[in-house]
């Protein structure tokens, strides 16, 4: 059996080609793993993805043992494609990085603004109907506190009745109001 590491570059393809395929790729796996590492992590400065695109890179070469043609020196092919495989890397990430911004702008400036006006005007729709069914001194004098926003001491002073009763009037309208429109939260 042929020692391997006395083989030049040219000869190791070509055996990579040929018959022994595995020994060659594992002499050049080993004669250069660790050079086109050290190119990738240069650029990257991450070990998981450098190691990631090496192992890329020499696993596309042993898929394409049979048809690769090399047409310039082994090196120069395996720092070219480590090259192209981190410059498709980065431009893979500025993209992915460029669609989240864009997501996350899009959702904080997302305009409901049509789907609230519809649920405040159902809401309102629901409140005076709810209103309409309280009797009608309680009805009254709920209106003139929340419609003419007008204090109990002056409800109590144009109807003649205690402030306390405008209190009462009051708290019994609102908490039929909750409980009639509970389900609507």
């Amino acid at each position: 059996m042929r020692n391997h590491a006395e083989i030049s570059d040219i000869e190791l393809l070509e055996l990579l080609r040929g018959g022994d395929d595995k020994h060659a790729f594992n002499e050049i796996y080993a004669r250069y793993w660790e050079k086109m590492y050290g190119a990738a992590y240069k650029r990257l400065r991450s070990t998981e993805v450098a190691e990631e695109i090496v192992q890329d890179l020499f696993t596309d070469i042993w898929l394409r043992r049979d048809s690769l043609h090399i047409t310039t020196s082994l090196p120069v092919y395996l720092f070219s494609a480590v090259r192209y495989r981190v410059i498709n890397y980065i431009h893979h990430e500025l993209v992915k990085n460029n669609y989240q911004q864009t997501i996350l702008h899009s959702t904080r400036d997302f305009d409901n603004s049509t789907e609230e006006l519809v649920l405040l005007s159902d809401l309102n729709k629901r409140i005076k109907t709810q209103v309409n069914l309280l009797p009608e001194k309680c009805r009254a004098i709920f209106e003139l506190s929340r419609d003419e926003h007008k204090s109990n001491k002056e409800i109590a002073r144009s109807l003649g009745i205690s402030e306390k009763t405008v209190e009462n009037h009051i708290t019994k309208a609102l908490r039929r109001l909750r409980t009639s429109l509970g389900s609507f939260f």
